[in-house]
């Protein structure tokens, strides 16, 4: 009589710590899981499976995605703003359209380089008086037409791939200003480790902006959450707002909103 070979990791009971360390391991080499994959992985209930991937989650080991779960990931460098400026231009827009609802017109503000902060240019040229201070050198080829905005560039040492300015010269510029509103992107961001970057020349730049304002902002698209950088730049619980799509899982949205974090979604249409 023949019988069904189970996985190792399933060939007896297992206790929750060394199941979920089983998780981890096959998440390590699938990336991504569903959880009726784990259900059958682990013989364990629905209810099994949401428990312990709640307890991952709480370490910042794992991250849901609708229908399941997935490892925390590891930035050790950006897309080029090529790349970027192509992808998820509906989420961009929503978040923009959100964001905007932060702007008035007369007001000083930053925009941080990035493909989501291009996406609010539009919203400020559609106002009057307004000063825009920036590292992103395709926000001011944006306004370079718009001679009713005052533009001022950060300077500093170019990222090639980024298109900006990065480094102690542009932290210095931003020293020497006063803001309404800084609005921060971010290519990694979760509750546990805050707003982190693979890029060590871009955090001075970030501080600074945020320190330059009477408010800050990050707007980062949900896809980015649950991504990891090796520098951080600042907790979440440091932002007046953090703007994302609705694309954020409802963990992630209840867990924030319950450390204090004041969380927009951004509704595509």
């Amino acid at each position: 009589m023949s019988s069904k070979t189970k996985p190792d990791d399933s060939i007896a009971p297992l206790i929750p710590d060394q199941r979920r360390e089983a998780m981890l391991r096959q998440l390590r080499r699938e990336k991504v899981l569903s959880l009726h994959q784990l259900m059958e992985s682990f013989g364990c209930s629905h209810m099994t499976v949401r428990r312990d991937i709640a307890v991952l989650e709480e370490a910042g080991l794992v991250y849901t995605v609708p229908g399941g779960v997935r490892i925390a990931s590891y930035q050790n460098s950006e897309p080029s703003h090529l790349l970027k400026v192509e992808v998820e231009q509906p989420q961009k827009h929503a978040i923009a359209q959100r964001a905007a609802q932060e702007l008035a017109a007369g007001i000083s503000i930053y925009l941080d380089a990035g493909t989501t902060t291009l996406s609010i240019v539009p919203h400020v040229v559609a106002l009057s008086g307004m000063t825009v201070v920036t590292n992103d050198f395709e926000i001011v080829r944006e306004l370079a037409g718009a001679t009713h905005v005052n533009v001022v560039h950060t300077g500093g040492q170019l990222d090639h791939a980024n298109l900006s300015s990065v480094g102690t010269l542009a932290a210095a510029t931003l020293s020497h200003v006063v803001l309404d509103v800084a609005f921060i992107s971010a290519s990694s961001w979760d509750l546990r480790r805050g707003v982190t970057t693979p890029s060590a020349p871009k955090v001075d730049v970030k501080r600074a902006a945020m320190n330059a304002a009477s408010r800050t902002v990050l707007v980062s698209g949900s896809s980015k959450y649950g991504t990891v950088g090796l520098y951080k730049v600042a907790a979440l619980e440091s932002f007046d707002l953090v703007v994302t799509d609705n694309g954020l899982t409802h963990g992630a949205a209840v867990a924030m909103r319950q450390a204090g974090v004041d969380l927009a979604l951004a509704q595509m249409g």
